[in-house]
């Protein structure tokens, strides 16, 4: 009997650290914010039940005005206390998914420095002396603004050699350098010895619109440098449409890729924001009315069967199988969630994944949860997704 009650005893003592355990996974792995559609409860879709609850057991979040705060406890099994969240009860947006290919031109917010050079046969780099780095955004010369490299080349080229004051951007950091240009035999001028870049061009696919502003989002992460890696500060930029006119198929160790081309006429409409979480902009032009979704919020976003809403040839998207692998609400990047290309249409056209599809929307349960961001170059089947609310949330803070 002894020897019974310690076996159960050691079962019992076993269980509870595992839950222990599993509570202290959760406290982790959970955000410690969630939104929630007004008049409803905070509702998690885990592997093992979590139930949310306020003081004295009352809903978990159920107002009816909007934007309204509290906290809630999460416990595991209803009893074993995981950690305490703050809800925001919200007006869940409308939104239409997108699909729809579109071309990007943008203009940076002055001019980026992708490289330095030697200037004289000494060896000898102006702009690596004065302390200038590969990435910084070049803002002004003695106060002249700086749009373009012709502006650059000018500005130096006034100076006469004299040292001019070089105001840059550094990842957020604003400062001023001081900079002497050298002159150069081979080019007969006065240099700083940088390469600049001031505009880039791409193609991307819109990920939602909103049925009355004419607003949009798209791309589910931000458009940077091809050589620095940077995202590019955005001066202005132009929406304009594009026709997908042949594939390059992905494999594995082998991005593929869509080709189009811009197609002719006036810009569609214009950007104004491009950050870490897409870009965003408006629609000039007038689309054709569609069924607008809700937008899912982190929550709602669970492992199975899901779509994406892509346009592989000519310019009108079409739904495809997905299936979501994993989602992690807990990250804030644009790799919120795992997919997996199952449409067979799909994997035969692209192979998976590829570049331009960047922005495709994700459908899951009628909402649209999410958008395509990365894919897996050892596996073009698989790849990543950004929360839908991400994208939003980024997006209404400049009035998207």
């Amino acid at each position: 009997m002894l020897k019974l009650f310690s076996r159960l005893f050691s079962l019992g003592a076993a269980a509870t650290l595992a839950l222990a355990g599993t509570a202290g996974y959760y406290h982790y792995a959970l955000p410690d914010s969630f939104y929630v559609t007004k008049g409803t409860e905070l509702a998690l879709h885990t592997a093992l039940p979590i139930q949310s609850a306020a003081e004295g057991d009352a809903p978990a979040y159920a107002a009816e005005t909007v934007p309204m705060r509290g906290s809630v406890s999460l416990r595991l099994f209803g009893f074993l206390p995981i950690k305490t969240v703050e809800v925001t009860a919200v007006d869940t947006p409308l939104v239409v998914p997108g699909g729809d290919p579109f071309g990007i031109k943008l203009l940076m917010d002055g001019v980026m420095v992708v490289g330095m050079g030697k200037v004289n046969p000494e060896g000898e780099c102006p702009a690596e002396r004065a302390g200038i780095q590969v990435g910084d955004m070049v803002l002004s010369v003695n106060d002249t603004p700086i749009n373009g490299n012709a502006a650059l080349q000018q500005a130096i080229g006034e100076a006469q050699g004299e040292p001019v004051q070089i105001r840059i951007n550094r990842g957020g950091d604003i400062r001023t350098l001081s900079l002497t240009p050298l002159y150069s035999q081979a080019d007969a001028c006065y240099k700083a010895g940088l390469w600049v870049r001031d505009s880039t061009a791409g193609i991307g696919t819109v990920t939602y619109y909103m049925p009355n502003s004419g607003r949009f989002a798209g791309l589910g992460h931000p458009v940077c440098d091809v050589d620095t890696g940077e995202i590019i500060p955005l001066s202005s930029g132009e929406v304009v449409g594009v026709n997908i006119q042949s594939v390059t198929k992905g494999s594995a160790g082998a991005a593929g890729e869509l080709r189009g081309c811009f197609t002719p006429g006036k810009a569609m409409g214009s950007l104004y924001l491009n950050n870490r979480c897409g870009v965003f902009g408006t629609l000039e032009t007038q689309r054709e009315p569609a069924e607008a979704v809700p937008l899912g919020l982190k929550q709602d976003v669970h492992t199975g069967e899901a779509v994406i809403r892509t346009t592989i040839s000519g310019r009108e998207p079409k739904e495809y199988a997905i299936e979501i692998e994993k989602a992690d609400w807990g990250s804030t990047g644009t790799k919120n969630m795992v997919i997996h290309i199952t449409d067979p249409a799909l994997l035969d056209t692209t192979g998976g994944i590829v570049q331009g599809m960047s922005g495709s929307p994700i459908l899951q349960d009628g909402r649209l949860i999410g958008a395509v961001t990365h894919v897996f170059v050892s596996d073009p089947t698989r790849g990543y997704g950004i929360f839908a609310e991400n994208m939003y949330e980024y997006s209404a803070d400049t009035g998207g």
